[in-house]
């Protein structure tokens, strides 16, 4: 048999696909590990079957494994032989690049985001796979679902962070381990639970949408009032290096309007307190359409990204709301995720023309 050491941000999913074996298999081989949702930890030896290196047959938008910090940065590597535009805008409390792409040259700056809860990983595969869709169809001027890309491009740039929370996303996916440096902080939050499917916040216990000044008193005063794995508003508003950083891109590029990804609920978010301009609501009707997701004009919380940008800029934001079950949503669930968000995205595009 082969034998594998366990890496930061591994998982079963990961490490078999890897080898072209089931997670099950892994199990078969490693008696100590329960089940396939199982964490291995960093150093981890396993041994891996004889059966290594058979093929699965993976359709181009399947999930065969779950997706985080390490993928990105694979992703990333591939990106710069394409010559996609980067930059890191900042770093999470552990020291993970925060890294913004851009495609397209036109006059107009767009803006999605996704990844902010730490068990909605699902978000940034679907826009790091939605973005190489894009290179793909502006490379062969080809329409992509009916929309020109090429020409879209022309129009707009597209900005692109698509894994806002690293720190959180490998928490969730590889659970915590004494050579962590947040060992004990995390453990404390948690209460001594080593399961972590419920945490959403940063490493440090701050949800990083509850940071915003946009009512964020009220909202930190209906919320925990310490670090806790979800719905901390931290101890005053951008207290976060991860929110520092989508601020400053914010505010330094003046986009027209943005769209957060979250999950989940298969809803649109688009209104915040009135302060939202009268053409918010064409744009949520047309992506209503290209979704059949749920325009919900008031979400019930204050303190979000997509409330501060509206209070901030009177111009229009709004939160995506992917998928339907519970997080962090299984592995199938990105199909129905990709077939009801592609042309939701892509409409993105052209929502400025309503403005």
């Amino acid at each position: 048999m082969l034998k594998h050491v366990v890496e930061k941000g591994e998982t079963l999913a990961k490490i078999a696909n890897r080898y072209g074996v089931r997670a099950v298999d892994l199990l078969d081989s490693n008696s100590f590990i329960a089940h396939e949702r199982s964490y291995v930890y960093p150093g981890t030896e396993l041994l891996i079957p004889k059966s290594a290196n058979s093929t699965f047959a993976a359709g181009p938008f399947e999930c065969l494994y779950e997706y985080g910090y390490t993928e990105l940065l694979l992703d990333r590597n591939r990106l710069k032989q394409q010559r996609v535009k980067e930059s890191v805008i900042g770093k999470s409390v552990m020291g993970k690049e925060i890294v913004a792409f851009e495609i397209g040259s036109g006059e107009i700056p767009i803006f999605y985001s996704g990844g902010w809860h730490a068990n909605e990983w699902h978000t940034a595969k679907f826009l790091m796979t939605f973005l190489q869709t894009l290179i793909e169809a502006e490379v062969s001027k080809a329409d992509l679902f009916g929309y020109s890309v090429y020409e879209l491009l022309k129009k707009v740039t597209l900005h692109l962070v698509p894994l806002v929370n690293p720190d959180g996303v490998e928490l969730v996916q590889q659970g915590i381990y004494p050579e962590h440096p947040f060992y004990e902080q995390v453990l404390a939050i948690n209460k001594g639970a080593r399961t972590f499917d419920h945490w959403s916040s940063n490493i440090r216990g701050v949800d990083l949408n509850h940071q915003w000044p946009a009512g964020w008193e009220k909202e930190a005063a209906e919320s925990p009032q310490q670090p806790w794995p979800r719905h901390y508003s931290g101890p005053s508003p951008l207290s976060e290096p991860e929110a520092i950083a989508i601020y400053e891109y914010t505010k330094a590029n003046d986009f027209a309007y943005v769209l957060a990804f979250h999950s989940q609920g298969q809803e649109i978010y688009w209104g915040y307190k009135g302060f939202e301009p009268n053409v918010s609501k064409a744009m949520v009707e047309r992506l209503s359409l290209m979704s059949s997701y749920k325009p919900v004009h008031t979400a019930d919380s204050d303190g979000g990204y997509k409330d501060w940008f509206i209070q901030e800029t009177r111009r229009p934001g709004f939160t995506i709301e992917v998928g339907v079950g519970k997080n962090p949503l299984p592995l199938e669930a990105f199909g129905e995720i990709w077939s009801n968000n592609i042309l939701l995205a892509l409409e993105g595009l052209t929502l400025h023309e309503l403005m």
